[in-house]
Parts: structure tokens; C-alpha cells; sequence
């Protein structure tokens, strides 16, 4: 019987195919038309309920005698055989990545192995050293610092020397990737494991500042190579690369010399440029190296009057070490080693200079992520918004930050020049008359500026402020900040005719903003974006007409946990129709932390602080004595730059220049108050110890807000059992009704408000001190208040009826009632302030 199955299956191999029935559970046999007429029918309609396919079946003579349910069957069988082609290959796939992760594992482990034991003998050696009188303190030959050679005893200008200089870098650039020559330690906050894009270390106790990587990479070598090469493409701080000279060497391999320039992340010290020789061969193995490290003496470079603007670093032996795994992709090392020449920069900002986490950050862990984001998009496991390419994207990305670093340095090279600077301006204003931003390939889309570009820019340092929260806050809250105006004029600049453009008649801000996705990195650290500012005319013949301005946006360094990383916020005006080839004027924030995080736990609580009560309200008494002791754990500096790009025309020059200085006076005393808001170590006078978390002013406020309203009203705002201590106040802040307070001034502002009230404003605690109490009432509603006013201050308090009142977004929100009440001092005959309460209230 078995022997007549099997000449049964060997018949069917060369004449058709067999399906087992799955009911009667007999072997049914197709003639290879059969197989071929399934198999079309199937390709083109594979889903089984498709009216389609029944029809396609209908007009196949050749399945006419085939029953529908064994036809049914066939395509259940083809479907399971297709799913378990696919599994197969994934399991393959997954199998191939894992086996060559563990790989990396294994040598990186082999590596932590070599260098125990390194330091195994140099303690050992210090310590018969320390027990012999003559003893030397320290041995040159132990240290695993890594000294440059002096090339000026080679001869740099003929191919035989520079052959030479290329084999040296080779072998001490290995040593670093591979070997023990630098003492790498693990980068805090960058623990590998499954879900890690590569394994990241940073030097300890070298010279100058260097960073290593490793990961997985599904590209193969010579792609990767080409990539890295590209540094402008992914290097976001290197604004050019040129090569002056290239030879062939040996293994198929390249000798260059380069000439690079890197922008200076803020307005407060130089450029730097880079003199390389750049050698890329294979090794033995199969593996590709490209290494890279400085040559002694000037180099090429640009002009004299150019080359004033950068100053000489040194890049010591780098590099990357590209290996081909079996059955595609690649392991990658990468090794970044600089001297930045910290000693040329003002003292507070050379731990900029001289971090080996911030060169981590912006070189080499940008490059891994960067060459991971490509192997995804080419992968097509890449989505972006607006059915745009990620490519398109990626370039839009890139173009707002080179426009922004382009102003913040303001090279001489590109036609800028300062405008009437003394050196004791706090904003500089720079002008650039031959600013191009014809570099469009559709002439519809160029822009004639027949005045050119003003920037003003400024440089500041903040204490105790964390980037991320400061960056979410001015991405999250744009109207706390900006002017609508000024973006309206940016806007307007950007059309062939700034007179028609709407932007230009009056309008007013909705205070609206509308976040529209477009696309993120592999790990989300920085976001592309398009935000709508609703705005409607004031002039009732254009009621009718849009004066939304939109604007592109990328933002980077929200993660409070990543280490040495700074945070961005770069924006441009951009049409409605948002054409590839836009022109951008880019302008934004960056901030940049300059000391090092301590790590622990005190600190995680501190960076996790958020801009209302409620850290406070969650937690014992333990946790809020350490918020009180933040100042202490959470020391930290930054910078801030901030650099505002606006077009003008000629005969306007002056007037602008005025305009862009007091609107980023106006932007930084807007940050400067909301820096004091966010900072762990504690509050301004004016945004509000009496609203910082867990403080008396806050406690003593709830108590007097509820036996205020007990005394006037003779009724209890909270229950009867949440009256003692700190209960109060954790209790009026979850209350279910919007409790707002505002100030006894000739124009009352809000001091306070609750949860409830926070969200029926749509703000926080930081911008409520900037909204006035008539702003959130509608006409009817400010008429009623007034007339009631004096009987609030006569009786004590007052029932508002139903009405309408306004968010701080230009939402309206109906209450069903409303009760003001005086909220008097400890000694009863001072009122402090006024409070609201706002019942059963919703969005409309």
C-alpha cells in the first residue's frame, strides 16, 4: 500500500499534483493544467470570498470537473503552503540576525576579557611598584592612552609617505575597534539588549574625547561604506567635505586627503575644521575599513579671511570596520577620536568640548542610527505621513538644520555680515544681502528676496533646567512664546507677491495649534512635523478666507534619559501645498546640557518633574523630601541658542532689524520665565512658589480657597473626611468642578487653578499667570460678572447662572453654573484673591 502511495505521488510530480480531502480524507490528483489554471486563479484573487474568483473558475473549462469543495480545499492547502514560506523565511532571517548578534557578543566579550586583564597587570605592576622604595609612580608602558604620531618626521607630500601614515591608522584604528588600546566603558543610560540599536561605549581616561559603537546592520558592506563617506548626508553638524587628493593603494584600496568643516553648535566660540588623510581597504578576512586621522601642519582649506572663522581640531586614528555576515547584512564598529581644542572656547562651555557623551551623541550614535534608518526604508518597513518618500523627508530634516546652523554661525563665506555689533548687544543681528534660496528645481517655487535675510540670534546659559522639558513645553505651547504676527510676516515672505498674501491683513490667533505628523527616526529622538496656527480675519469681507499658517518643524531631544544629547527645535514657514522643493528660512531653539548627569536616583526623580501639582500630590513623604532637596541632585547647566531668520527688503532694513531684536528679546524673557517654572531647584517670584509642588504657600492657599467658600456659601467645597493636613490640597486639585483663582488686580490674572480647571482652559500652571480673568468669559459672560461683582465683594460670594466661557485654544465650554466666592486670609479680614467654581462644564 505504501509503495502504491508513493508511485502515486512520483506520478503526480511529473503529471499534476495530490490533495488530501479533507473530509473523506482520500488523495485527490490535478493534471498540471489543472495545477496551472488553480495557480492563475489563485495569484489574482487570493481571497477566498471573492466573487472574482468564482467567476474566473466559471470560465475555466478545464476546472469543470473538479468539485467546488475539492477546489475549496485546494486553495486552503495553496494558502497554509504560502503562510509557511513566509514564516520559514522570517524564522531564517530572525535565525541569520541573532546568530550574528551573539557573534558580536562573543568578541566583545573576548575584548572586556583582554582588557580585565590588562588591568589585571598594570594594578599588579603599580603594586610592586608602591612596595619598592625607587619606585616610578607612574609606567608609560601600561597606560592605554592612545598618543598621536608625529607625521612631520614622514615625508605627507608624496604617495609613499602618505601609504605610510594610511597602514599606521590602520593599525591603531583596529586596536581601538577591536582591541584594548582605549579604555571604553559603557555609556550611562545606553544599556544593550533586544530592542538596542547597537552596543555603545565612550573612552575613560584618554586623550581627547572619544566614542564606540557596534550593531547589526541589514546592508551590505560596500553600501554602508559609501554611506558613512557621505558625512554632510548624516553628520548634522558638518557643513562640508572636500576631497583635495586621491590615489589607489593597495587591496583595491583609496588614500584622500580631506578638508572638512564642522559648525559651531552655538554663537559663543568658533567653527572647527578637520586636515585628514582617509584611508579604505579590505582586510583578509573580507571585512572593509575606512579609517581617518588628521596630518600634521595647515592642509588646504579655504581662503585666509575664511579660515579665521574655524580653529584646527585634530581627529585622532577613527574610523569604521564594516564586516559581512552570512546570509547578508553586516556587523559595524565605529570609532570616533577628536581633540576639539577645548583650551579656544570660553570656560563654561568646554565640557561642550571636551565630553566624550556629547561626541557619542552627535557622531557616533547618530551615524549607526542613521545607516539602521536607511537598511529600514530600503526594507520598505518605513511609513511616513502625506504619502511622502522617505528620502523627501529626510531631506527636508536635513535642510532645516543646515539653514539653522548656517545662521547661527553666519560664515562670512555665505555673505553674512554683522550688523552694527559693539560687542555689548545681548541679541546680535546678522545680514546676509546675497542670501540665495533660488535653489529650487521649479522656478514656481523660488523665492526673490530683494533685500535678503536678517537673523537675530543670542546665546544664554540656564541652570537647572532640563533640555527635553523645556523643548516639549516650547513645542507643545508655541502661543506662550511666539507671535502669530511675526509668523504671518515669515509666511508672507515666502509668496511671489508679500501685498496678497492674507497673512498680511489683520488677523487674529485662535491660540490653536495643530501637530500633523510627517515622519520619525528608528527611536523616535527627533520628529518631522507640520504645524497649522489657526488664525481668522478681522476684516468682515475676508470672514470667508483661510489665515492658518503652516510651518515645518523638526524636533529632537525629548528623551529626558539620553545622555550628552541636545535638544532642538527647528521650524520654517512653508507653503499650504508643501512641494518638495519648498524654500525653508529655517529658525528654532537648541539647547545643549554641559554638565554631566550624576545618574541617580534622586536625579531620576528630579528630570521627571512635570509643570503642574500633581508629582507632588501622588507621592509620600518620602519621595516629596527628595523633590524638596532637588536643587542639590539635579545640577546641571546648559546653553540655549536661539537664532530667528526674517527676509527684508532693502529700503526696510532698519525697521526689521528692530523688529527681530525686540521679538527675541520678547521670545527670551518667554523662556527665561518658563525655565524658572521647570527648574527643579525652584520657582521664580512671579510664575509662583504659592503654586510649586508640595509647598506651604500651596497648602495654606487650598486651606483658605475651602473655609473661604465654607463661611461665605455655609456649605463644604471637599468631604468631610479630606479636611486635615495635606489632604486638602491633593483633594481641591482632583476635584471633579474647574476651581480657578485670580488676583485682586485693576486687570485679574489667574493664580491658580485645579486640574479641572487646567483642562477646561487648556493650558498650565506656567501660562495661567498670563491669562486675564475677562479672557475666558464670553460678552454675556463679562456683563453678568460685572453686575454681580459687587454683591461678590458685598456678600462674599455670588451664583453665576449657565453660560459660555473660552479656552486658552479658542474652544468654547458651556457650565451649567458657576459660584465666585472671596477667599479670605488667615486673619479673615484681608481678601487675597477670588475663586471660581465652574460646575458640570464640557466642551461644546
Amino acid at each position: 500500500m505504501a509503495m502504491a502511495i508513493a508511485q502515486q505521488h512520483r506520478e503526480s510530480s511529473s503529471s499534476g499534483s495530490i490533495n488530501k480531502h479533507l473530509d473523506s480524507g482520500k488523495y485527490v490528483r490535478y493534471t498540471a493544467e489543472q495545477v496551472e489554471a488553480l495557480e492563475r486563479v489563485y495569484l489574482e484573487c487570493p481571497k477566498p470570498s471573492s466573487l472574482r474568483r468564482q467567476q474566473l473558475i466559471r470560465e475555466c473549462p478545464i476546472l469543470s470537473n473538479i468539485e467546488p469543495k475539492q477546489i475549496k480545499v485546494w486553495f486552503q492547502n495553496r494558502r497554509c503552503r504560502e503562510k509557511q514560506r513566509k514564516e520559514a523565511s522570517r524564522l531564517q532571517t530572525v535565525n541569520r540576525k541573532l546568530t550574528a548578534m551573539n557573534k558580536l557578543l562573543m568578541e566583545e566579550n573576548d575584548r572586556l576579557q583582554k582588557q580585565v586583564s590588562q588591568l589585571v597587570c598594570e594594578n599588579g605592576y603599580m603594586r610592586q611598584q608602591l612596595q619598592t622604595a625607587s619606585a616610578a609612580t607612574t609606567d608609560a608602558s601600561c597606560e592605554s592612552v592612545v598618543t598621536t604620531p608625529q607625521h612631520s618626521l614622514r615625508d605627507a607630500n608624496n604617495p609613499a609617505g602618505l601609504l605610510s601614515i594610511a597602514e599606521e591608522t590602520l593599525a591603531e584604528f583596529l586596536s581601538k575597534a577591536t582591541g584594548t588600546a582605549v579604555d571604553w566603558v559603557q555609556m550611562p543610560g545606553m544599556k544593550p539588549g533586544p530592542d538596542s540599536v547597537g552596543i555603545f561605549a565612550i573612552s575613560h581616561s584618554c586623550s581627547g574625547v572619544a566614542a564606540r559603537a557596534c550593531g547589526l546592520v541589514s546592508l551590505e558592506p560596500s553600501k554602508i561604506a559609501e554611506i558613512l563617506k557621505d558625512r554632510p548626508s548624516w553628520f548634522r553638524d558638518c557643513r562640508s567635505l572636500e576631497v583635495f587628493t586621491m590615489f589607489p593603494a593597495g587591496n583595491g584600496g583609496t588614500v584622500e586627503l580631506l578638508y572638512t568643516q564642522i559648525y559651531a553648535p552655538t554663537t559663543l566660540a568658533p567653527a572647527r575644521d578637520f586636515w585628514t588623510l582617509r584611508y579604505t581597504t579590505s582586510l583578509d578576512n573580507g571585512s572593509l575599513v575606512v579609517c581617518e586621522r588628521s596630518l600634521s601642519g595647515s592642509g588646504a582649506g579655504p581662503n585666509t579671511a575664511a579660515a579665521a572663522q574655524f580653529v584646527r581640531a585634530e581627529m585622532l586614528p577613527s574610523g569604521y570596520l564594516i564586516r559581512p555576515c552570512e546570509g547578508g547584512g553586516s556587523i559595524i564598529h565605529i570609532v570616533d577620536h577628536l581633540n576639539l581644542e577645548a583650551w579656544s572656547v570660553p570656560e563654561v562651555l568646554r565640557p561642550l568640548y571636551e565630553s566624550s557623551r556629547v561626541v557619542a551623541q552627535k557622531m557616533t550614535i547618530a551615524a549607526l542610527r542613521y545607516i539602521r534608518q536607511i537598511a529600514q526604508e530600503t526594507s520598505g518597513e518605513v511609513v511616513y505621513g502625506l504619502g511622502r518618500q522617505p528620502a523627501v523627508l529626510r531631506t527636508f530634516s536635513q535642510r532645516l538644520s543646515r539653514g539653522f546652523n548656517d545662521a547661527i554661525n553666519g560664515f562670512n563665506d555665505d555673505g553674512w555680515s554683522l550688523m552694527n555689533c559693539d560687542g555689548a548687544e545681548d541679541v546680535i543681528i546678522a545680514v546676509n544681502s546675497t542670501k540665495n534660496l533660488n535653489t529650487t528645481s521649479n522656478p514656481a517655487n523660488s523665492l526673490s528676496l530683494p533685500g535678503g535675510v536678517l537673523c537675530a540670534k543670542a546665546s544664554m546659559l540656564l541652570q537647572n533646567v532640563p533640555p527635553a522639558v523645556l523643548v516639549r513645553f516650547l513645542r507643545e505651547h508655541r502661543s506662550e512664546w511666539a507671535d502669530f504676527s511675526v509668523d504671518a510676516y515669515s509666511a508672507a515672505s515666502l509668496k511671489a507677491s508679500p501685498y496678497s498674501y492674507p497673512g498680511m491683513r489683520p488677523t487674529r490667533f485662535t491660540g490653536s495649534q495643530i501637530i500633523m505628523p510627517l515622519g520619525h527616526t528608528i527611536e523616535h529622538e527627533e520628529l518631522l512635523e507640520v504645524i497649522r496656527l489657526e488664525g481668522h480675519s478681522l476684516a468682515h469681507e475676508d470672514a470667508f478666507m483661510s489665515r492658518d499658517i503652516h510651518l515645518l518643524q523638526i524636533c529632537s531631544g525629548v528623551d529626558e534619559n539620553a545622555v550628552g544629547a541636545c535638544s532642538e527645535l527647528v521650524f520654517a514657514p512653508i507653503d499650504e501645498m508643501f512641494p518638495d522643493d519648498a524654500p525653508l528660512l529655517p529658525s528654532g531653539f537648541r539647547i545643549i546640557p554641559l554638565d554631566s548627569k550624576s545618574g541617580d536616583t534622586q536625579e531620576t526623580l528630579t528630570t521627571h518633574r512635570t509643570l503642574d501639582l500633581t508629582s507632588s500630590l501622588e507621592v509620600g513623604p518620602a519621595t516629596n523630601q527628595a523633590a524638596g532637596d532637588s536643587s542639590s541632585c539635579y545640577n546641571t547647566r546648559s546653553v540655549l541658542t536661539i537664532a530667528f531668520q526674517f527676509p527684508f527688503e532693502s529700503n526696510l532694513q532698519d525697521n526689521v532689524a528692530t523688529m527681530a531684536r525686540q521679538y527675541v528679546r520678547s521670545v527670551i524673557s518667554s523662556v527665561q520665565r518658563v525655565a524658572m517654572a521647570i527648574s527643579p531647584s525652584g520657582l521664580g517670584p512671579a510664575v509662583g512658589p504659592k503654586l510649586s509642588a508640595g509647598s506651604p504657600e500651596a497648602l495654606t492657599l487650598a486651606h483658605w480657597i475651602c473655609q473661604s467658600y465654607s463661611y461665605h456659601v455655609g456649605a463644604e467645597l471637599l468631604r468631610s473626611d479630606s479636611v486635615g493636613g495635606d489632604s486638602v490640597l491633593k483633594n481641591l486639585w482632583h476635584h471633579q468642578d474647574a476651581i480657578l483663582c485670580c488676583s485682586l488686580k485693576s486687570l485679574p490674572v489667574l493664580i491658580f487653578a485645579n486640574q479641572a480647571g487646567l483642562d477646561m482652559l487648556e493650558t498650565t500652571l506656567v501660562a495661567l499667570q498670563d491669562i486675564s480673568l475677562d479672557k475666558i468669559f464670553d460678552e454675556s459672560g463679562r456683563k453678568g460678572l460685572c453686575a454681580d461683582f459687587a454683591k461678590i465683594m458685598q456678600q462674599g460670594f455670588a451664583y453665576l447662572p449657565a453660560g459660555i466661557c473660552m479656552s486658552t485654544m479658542g474652544r468654547h465650554v458651556s457650565y451649567e453654573q458657576a459660584i465666585a466666592w472671596k477667599v479670605l486670609a488667615a486673619e479673615e479680614n484681608t481678601v487675597h484673591c477670588l475663586a471660581f467654581s465652574f460646575i458640570n462644564w464640557s466642551f461644546v
